[in-house]
């Protein structure tokens, strides 16, 4: 994770088939999006992630996983720097429909 420096900046580190491997460092908030065609995997290598949903919330912890199914609106939220593994297919943007700044590089590899 040294090589990432960057916050919510999802970088490639391997694929399988049509999915990504993406690590990424999170803190803070993030913006409400979605994924209408695909399920987002958020697996936690090192933090305490939160993630907020329009009923509610989930807290993902070291070592933990958590699927965001297809669909769904969600809120990424750190307190601290999170590390995580995000699993997604090929393309897929960080913010989903939403768009906006927040947006990064889809196929950044490291």
């Amino acid at each position: 994770m040294n090589l990432i420096q960057d916050q919510w900046t999802p970088r490639i580190i391997a694929e399988m088939n049509d999915y990504q491997f993406k690590v990424v460092k999170l803190e803070g908030d993030f913006v409400w999006h979605d994924h209408p065609d695909t399920a987002e995997t958020f697996l936690v290598i090192d933090g305490e992630l939160r993630i907020d949903f329009r009923d509610g919330s989930v807290t993902v912890r070291t070592g933990e996983l958590y699927v965001v199914p297809k669909g769904v609106e969600h809120k990424p939220f750190a307190e601290n720097e999170v590390q995580l593994l995000l699993i997604e297919p090929r393309g897929t943007p960080n913010t989903g429909t939403a768009g906006g700044e927040r947006t990064k590089d889809i196929d950044v590899w490291i």
